[in-house]
């Protein structure tokens, strides 16, 4: 871990200080929000219910399918990571702030309402200095919670140091998981010491115990000074969130001009196409590139090429075809190649390319012994041995199970059976394979880890998969923008074959070398400047 902290040092520092301002933006935001909730509620009682039970629902939802409702309304990146993460964090402000005020001694108010104070004097001169503590015991769960939230911000592009960690787990790598974690972990806890700080400074005196002894005067000086510098970092953070909205991938609108999106899925073959396009348009044009990588799953980076947050990304022919046009009907390639393009024209405003080369199509692959076993050379064969009582556990990935051309119809076509299907997503699914949890996975058939394992493939025998080609998919505004992009795209057509673009997987997932270093390689190696 140590090794690759020292040689990644600036990926890791850059996706810290992301993970820093999405945190602090996000509890600024809930700060701005909980608080004046929880003191409505304290005083007036009927909001108490519905406010309380909105925030508690919210915390109930999964994360990860919050940032899938939110993408359609605000597409990826900063605004829906931000959003989640404000949610998540209000319950605990909204209710300790409704607490600290609710808990404050009857006789105290009372007797502030006697000496004249106004009720807005009342609320800020006594009630809210007495329930700080309590408020402050909020927003330091909510901080700490936060770090973690922010993680998953990956899936969607905004950042931060989950990518570190999902790229790590997607490729067996445990030092790029750790160097993603540790700093978390870290944050988390330098976060936590700094909230507590504050907590103690904004205590009364008579509620600290710590302090009888000390010089009240000299207290109080510390006590304004602290609560000075902290009032300047908060007003610092509020530019930083006012400049983040406005501008949250912080570019001007000039550069903006000469700008497009390059995306990726979050898989490793993903990766490597989306930085060899990002490098080919980079080195032939003068367009500069911003790249998007692990953008999760086909709804979540279609939408964004729709809504035209992303400009270019790499889909494949069978997942365009059951996935985004919701198609199980069996054709041949050429019909579906022709059908596709169709209608991802018509119906969805996208302009598909020219194949690269290579047929990356779902598979099932299996341990050696597993297929010497059981005589395992063909999806029927392992139909067939699974007949009467089932003996093979399967891990297939989460959009495997979800989809037609994958779990649904390939249970249908083969009249499958198992024991047991424990849904894993990426490389644990091959480790879980190689540690005899499961019998069965589903896998591409470019994946550099069925190399690297040397397992077998079995044979679609009964062709249930539609061909997988990759093709490149551009919004149509972006040619008219950039009329020279269109050549960059079509020279790839062709160049990539399935044997070349497993061995680029295996060079990232096994030899643990860098996507834009193998990319890189890969384009000179073709000399295609």
């Amino acid at each position: 871990m140590v090794q690759y902290a020292l040689h990644n040092s600036g990926e890791i520092v850059r996706l810290l200080l992301e993970h820093c301002r999405l945190t602090l933006i996000a509890v600024l935001l809930a700060v701005f929000i909980g608080v004046p909730l929880g003191i409505a509620i304290s005083y007036l009682k009927k909001l108490s219910p519905p406010i309380l039970g909105a925030a508690n629902v919210a915390q109930a939802v999964p994360s990860l399918a919050l940032l899938g409702f939110l993408i359609p309304f605000l597409g990826i990146g900063f605004k829906p990571a931000v959003f989640m993460v404000v949610v998540y964090s209000l319950l605990p402000i909204i209710k300790n702030t409704a607490a600290g005020l609710e808990n404050i001694p009857r006789d105290l108010t009372e007797a502030a309402t006697g000496i004249g104070m106004t009720p807005r004097q009342v609320l800020f001169k006594v009630k809210l200095p007495l329930a700080l503590p309590v408020i402050m015991a909020g927003v330091r769960i909510s901080a700490v919670t936060a770090v973690g939230l922010v993680t998953i911000a990956a899936f969607i592009g905004a950042g931060g140091l989950g990518y570190l960690v999902y790229s790590g787990i997607r490729t067996v790598n445990t030092a790029q998981i750790l160097a993603g974690a540790v700093p978390a972990c870290l944050l988390a806890l330098c976060i936590d010491f700094l909230a507590a700080r504050i907590e103690r400074l904004v205590s009364p005196i008579h509620l600290r115990p710590d302090i009888q002894t000390l010089d009240t005067k000299r207290f109080r000086r510390r006590q304004r000074l602290a609560l000075g510098a902290s009032a300047l970092g908060f007003s610092a953070f509020i530019i930083i969130v006012f400049f983040s909205i406005i501008s949250p991938d912080g570019a001007g609108a000039g550069k903006r001009e000469r700008t497009l999106v390059v995306a990726a899925k979050d898989f490793t073959e993903q990766n490597l196409l989306g930085e060899i396009y990002a490098q080919l348009i980079e080195k032939k044009t003068a367009i500069q590139v911003v790249r998007k990588m692990d953008l999760g799953g086909t709804q979540i980076i279609f939408g964004a090429l729709k809504k035209g947050e992303v400009d270019i990304y790499v889909e494949y022919l069978g997942t365009a075809y059951n996935s985004i046009l919701q198609q199980s009907e069996y054709r041949t390639t050429e019909e579906i190649y022709a059908f596709v393009e169709k209608e991802l024209g018509e119906r969805h405003g996208v302009i598909m390319f020219p194949a690269l080369g290579f047929n990356n199509t779902y598979a099932l692959a299996v341990r050696p012994e597993t297929a010497r076993e059981h005589r395992l050379a063909s999806i029927s064969d392992l139909a067939q041995a699974s007949r009467g009582a089932p003996v093979f556990r399967f891990s297939p990935t989460l959009e495997f199970m979800n989809r037609f051309d994958g779990m649904q119809g390939l249970l249908l076509r083969y009249d499958l059976r198992f024991k047991d299907i424990i849904p894993l997503d990426g490389a644990p699914r091959y480790t879980a394979l190689m540690n005899n949890q499961s019998d069965v996975i589903d896998a591409f058939s470019t994946d550099g880890l069925l190399k690297a394992f040397d397992l077998v493939v079995l044979e679609d025998d009964l062709r249930h998969f539609p061909p997988y080609d990759a093709l490149p998919l551009v919004r149509p505004e972006l040619l008219k923008k950039f009329p020279e992009l269109a050549p960059v795209i079509e020279s790839l057509a062709g160049q990539i074959d399935d044997e070349a673009m497993r061995d680029l997987n295996y060079e990232v997932d096994v030899l643990k070398k860098k996507p834009e270093a193998v990319a890189r390689s890969f384009i000179n190696s073709l000399r295609l400047f």
